[in-house]
């Protein structure tokens, strides 16, 4: 119990800073001082906001080497993953390959200064007929793939912290299925750079409603954080009444989202401005925020997957089936070579057993032991 009140006042002081960050209001020095900045970091890193509470706390006058340190590397990992976007960009523009930088990289610019919106990586839609072209240019550039081929996307990393993800798809065909008809054909929503010649970016709302999809994704999923909640201030903030909301509004309940957006955008108002809550959905998808954190966390992944299976005894079957049984299509996303060749498909179980057994060794009994505690009806 002390536990859980410790975390929910960090949790508070956390926003109350966050707040007063982006509004460019110094903090109560006295509140501040009563923080048990401990638990506030472990907090902080755990929603990937440590840079901006940083700012914050120093606007009070109060100094944290953990906070520092963490301020200063995200400075320093936002100008290492810029230099080497414009080294990519460059060699994408020569090859005359069309792209578009998504989500964080395009994020951090709306906010107020730099590092202090936080990346892990930087994302990039390319045109996929190039794909084996860009592994090339990556090693090139000095990067290293892995798992190449597999999935909506590559993975790319170039010492010291440079991770990009360069994606063929939006979405794959294993996610929400109206996401992926619905980006399915995205360069047609697109719109040219001025200022080079094979950049696109989204108009605004295109990208808000990209922003809430991909929350919603991950939300789905495994969970996701407050910063997700931040960015959806920050953007609406910085693009305020110019925005189309009977687009947004039109466009996400294609997707099967508009809830969600609305959810949302209220509990933005509410956490970083002077809105209420008046759904108790709202609220309950605060808790749920809260206790994910930034990437979610394997236990939600579980308790998700099991509940999508119809919950209970049922619903933990057919979640471990799905992982020992994988349907053709996710084979075709992320094993291309077992797809190309059905006749080796009994080796692929094999496998993926064995894997189960080595690399995956860890990660597989964890999820045997939450399944194991999860409660059922």
């Amino acid at each position: 119990m002390a536990d859980n009140i410790l975390q929910e006042t960090s949790v508070k002081n956390m926003v109350y800073l966050v707040r007063c960050c982006i509004h460019n209001t110094v903090p109560d020095r006295k509140k501040t001082e009563e923080m048990d900045l401990t638990a506030l970091y472990t907090v902080a890193k755990k929603h990937m906001l440590t840079a901006i509470v940083c700012t914050a706390l120093e606007q009070a006058g109060i100094k944290d080497k953990r906070f520092i340190q963490a301020k200063a590397k995200a400075i320093r990992k936002e100008i290492l993953l810029e230099q080497d976007k414009a080294l990519l960009t460059a060699c994408l523009e020569r090859e005359k390959i069309w792209y578009m930088p998504l989500k964080g990289t395009v994020m951090k610019n709306f906010y107020p200064s730099l590092g202090m919106r936080q990346m892990s990586d930087v994302d990039i839609l390319f045109d996929s007929s190039y794909r084996s072209k860009l592994i090339t240019i990556m090693e090139e550039l000095g990067f290293t793939g892995t798992d190449l081929g597999r999935g909506n996307h590559d993975i790319y990393h170039k010492e010291p912290v440079s991770n990009f993800e360069m994606h063929t798809l939006l979405f794959a065909k294993t996610s929400q299925n109206n996401f992926y008809d619905y980006y399915r054909d995205v360069k047609e929503r697109l719109v040219k750079d001025k200022d080079n010649g094979y950049g696109y970016h989204f108009s605004p709302e295109d990208f808000y409603i990209y922003l809430i999809a991909h929350e919603y994704k991950h939300y789905y999923i495994s969970g996701t954080g407050l910063r997700s909640v931040l960015d959806i201030y920050v953007f609406r903030q910085r693009f305020g009444d110019t925005l189309d909301e009977e687009y947004i509004t039109r466009e996400t309940e294609k997707l099967h989202i508009a809830d969600f957006e609305r959810s949302n955008k209220e509990l933005a108002l509410y956490l970083f401005g002077e809105g209420k809550l008046s759904h108790k959905d709202t609220e309950e998808m605060l808790f749920y925020l809260m206790s994910s954190g930034v990437h979610g966390t394997l236990s939600q992944n579980i308790t998700n997957g099991v509940n999508r299976n119809g919950g209970g005894k049922k619903g933990k079957f057919f979640f471990l089936a799905e992982r020992v049984f994988m349907p053709l299509e996710k084979v075709k996303l992320y094993y291309p070579f077992f797809y190309r060749h059905k006749i080796l498909l009994p080796c692929l179980f094999f496998y993926r057993i064995g894997r189960l057994f080595t690399v995956s060794r860890k990660k597989a009994w964890k999820t045997l032991r939450i399944l194991k505690e999860m409660k059922t009806d």
